[in-house]
């Protein structure tokens, strides 16, 4: 009996993963392209959590890299990447200067490009780690063979790109602030 009820758990949670991640997907994409107000503490409170992030992935990649080759070569493949791809985004982005302060609206088809990064990064990370289960000898790790490398290089990207992202938008609000004190004196 507990037998069936642990399965109907784990089919409930499996159902609703399945049915959240598309939404969860669609609602990061929408919230990551709209207009926002530049607030120093929320960028600050942003760059530090990417920084941290970036930090503990380096890290666990290069003790994982033990077990899973070359994961902190990808990792760091993907943050040079992901931080190329900031540069884009600072360059693409909209920026707005009004009265109150300043807004910005990231380039939507760099967001899109990101978040279909992340969701092709996970379905296919599934994918492989399943195919590996199945397909690695006995005596080898299909862990080694799933893919974990890759997706830890595609996070890093992410990453990179956020990391990068923050600081140009801290770096711009300050030189907006800057500028704004010396015209009211």
């Amino acid at each position: 009996m507990p037998f069936i009820a642990l399965a109907l758990v784990l089919v409930f949670l499996l159902l609703f993963v399945v049915i959240m991640l598309p939404l969860s997907i669609a609602m990061r994409f929408r919230a990551g392209s709209t207009r926002r107000r530049a607030w120093g503490w929320m960028i600050t409170l942003n760059l530090g959590a990417a920084c941290i992030s970036a930090t503990l992935l380096l890290i666990t990649a290069a003790i994982s890299n033990a077990w899973l080759p070359n994961t902190f070569v990808y990792s760091l493949i993907g943050l040079a990447c992901g931080s190329a791809l900031g540069l884009l985004g600072l360059a693409s982005s909209r920026w707005e200067t009004t009265p109150r302060g300043i807004h910005y609206t990231p380039n939507r088809w760099l967001i899109l490009l990101i978040t279909l990064v992340v969701t092709v990064r996970i379905l296919y990370g599934f994918w492989r780690a399943w195919h590996a289960l199945q397909t690695t000898p006995a005596n080898e790790s299909w862990l080694a063979h799933s893919g974990a490398a890759g997706s830890m290089g595609a996070g890093a990207a992410v990453l990179g790109y956020y990391v990068v992202y923050w600081a140009g938008v801290r770096r711009k609000v300050s030189r907006f602030r800057n500028a704004h004190e010396l015209r009211v004196r």
